[in-house]
């Protein structure tokens, strides 16, 4: 049954919103010749890794100190309590991301247009899960949405680099108007939503069911992430029960098959098989992916059929910290799967994201409760 906040008509309505003041703040920057190209605002935003008021032109400072406020409703505890989450479960949730949100963003087949239109489709498909990953490992780390994290302030660079994205779009003339604005405030709920709502359910088909206060503060973090990001306050209902019915409303709206959605998939399953040394894992990233989307999304972003690999989804449930040791299979079907996982994170700390960015940054506390080696450690 629909809730009725988000009716076909509603949802409707916020596919023609965007974001008002990231969009004013770019406007701004190119009426005053501040800037060159929006993608040359967009590397300027990636290579820098901290943003001070005294560095950033006119137009920027106010959306930056606007844009770095709380709701009111952020729960400092709650959130704490969702980045513990994420730090307990390690490995699981680089699965969860990489094999469950980004695929579920690439079945949204209007979404996934404004990738290919910015030239991200395969060329920077690599960079860009890079980004994502450093995103996630900013927002969910201790401290990371307290005042200067590293959370905060990716989630304004990344919203801002939206706005460019639509400027720049927008100035392509390329742009259909059946498919809404680009990266709307539909489309931009339906990613954030990939973030909490189907990392929760994935980590559950890993084994690792959240109790309510889990899955609350994991989500309730996100939450204030999609209000920094300037995703309207109608999207952001207060319960992940809510959070969850909202999801597969959007989904239920956006999911069809694409060119574009098959092409992401394809590079994402890629340099999965790319960034895991030796052939130990190879078609687990595939099988994982079908596993954790479900089949009927896996068909429409057209992941291959599991191979072999797929015996070792019914011992997955055994990831969730609860194996049955005396059954030696089981055990070491989920051993295998957590080195996977962490191997997964230290290939993505490894990749090279080009001369003017820096290297993938993970938290000590994190680096070392998730054993996971840093670059320096790999050479």
């Amino acid at each position: 049954m629909t809730d009725m906040r988000w009716t076909n008509e509603f949802l409707d309505s916020m596919r023609e919103q965007s974001d008002a003041p990231a969009d004013e703040a770019v406007r701004s920057l190119f009426a005053q010749g501040m800037v060159g190209s929006a993608n040359e605002l967009m590397k300027q935003l990636v290579a820098k890794e901290s943003v001070s008021a005294d560095q950033l032109p006119a137009p920027l400072r106010g959306y930056f100190e606007q844009s770095a406020r709380m709701p009111s409703w952020a729960d400092p505890e709650l959130i704490r309590e969702g980045q513990a989450v994420f730090s307990r479960c390690g490995s699981l949730s680089v699965l969860a991301l990489v094999c469950a949100s980004l695929p579920t963003c690439y079945a949204g087949a209007e979404g996934v247009q404004v990738l290919h239109l910015t030239a991200r489709l395969q060329t920077d498909t690599k960079r860009r899960i890079v980004e994502t990953a450093q995103m996630v490992v900013d927002v969910m780390s201790p401290g990371g949405l307290e005042p200067d994290g590293w959370g905060i302030r990716d989630a304004q660079k990344v919203r801002l680099m939206h706005a460019a994205v639509r400027y720049l779009i927008h100035q392509s003339g390329q742009w259909k108007p059946e498919w809404g604005q680009p990266i709307n405030q539909e489309d931009m709920a339906g990613t954030l939503v990939t973030f909490s709502v189907v990392t929760i359910r994935a980590l559950a088909k890993l084994g690792y069911t959240l109790d309510p206060r889990e899955a609350q503060a994991y989500y309730h973090a996100w939450r204030v992430v999609g209000y920094i990001m300037g995703v309207d306050e109608r999207l952001l209902p207060e319960k992940y029960e809510d959070g969850a019915r909202l999801a597969d409303t959007i989904f239920g709206r956006v999911f069809c098959s694409s060119e574009e959605g098959r092409a992401m998939t394809r590079a994402l399953i890629e340099l999965i098989e790319h960034i895991i040394p030796g052939n130990i894992f190879d078609g687990l990233g595939r099988t994982l992916i079908r596993h954790l989307v479900g089949d009927s999304t896996a068909e429409l972003i057209a992941v291959p059929p599991s191979d072999w690999t797929k015996s070792l989804m019914k011992p997955l449930q055994l990831l969730g910290w609860v194996m049955d040791e005396g059954d030696e299979q089981n055990v070491v079907n989920a051993k295998l799967c957590e080195l996977f996982g962490r191997k997964l994170m230290e290939g993505i700390v490894w990749v090279h994201r080009g001369p003017e960015r820096p290297p993938f940054r993970i938290p000590e506390a994190l680096r070392e409760s998730w054993n996971v080696r840093g670059r320096e450690q790999q050479l």
